[in-house]
């Protein structure tokens, strides 16, 4: 599985979010990604913190019939 960079990563959807560190699940030892939206959000507040499996963050996803990555590294800031 592919390092995960810490920095800024665009989401496929367009929304742009900062990776803070990669944590082991205490339970399970699974690698989860934290990472922060760069936008503010009606729903979760500005700068809201996310979690998500690692194989889930590094994925790649079908968009309009073409694979692109979940998350796409754009540098540290």
């Amino acid at each position: 599985m592919e390092n995960v960079k810490l920095g800024r990563y665009k989401h496929y959807k367009g929304k742009f979010y900062e990776v803070t560190g990669v944590a082991t699940h205490s339970e399970t030892l699974e690698e989860i990604v934290i990472y922060k939206a760069l936008y503010d959000s009606k729903e979760f507040g500005k700068n809201a913190l996310w979690v998500r499996p690692r194989k889930m963050f590094c994925e790649n996803v079908n968009v309009n019939g073409k694979e692109v990555p979940r998350f796409e590294y754009v540098g540290e800031e």
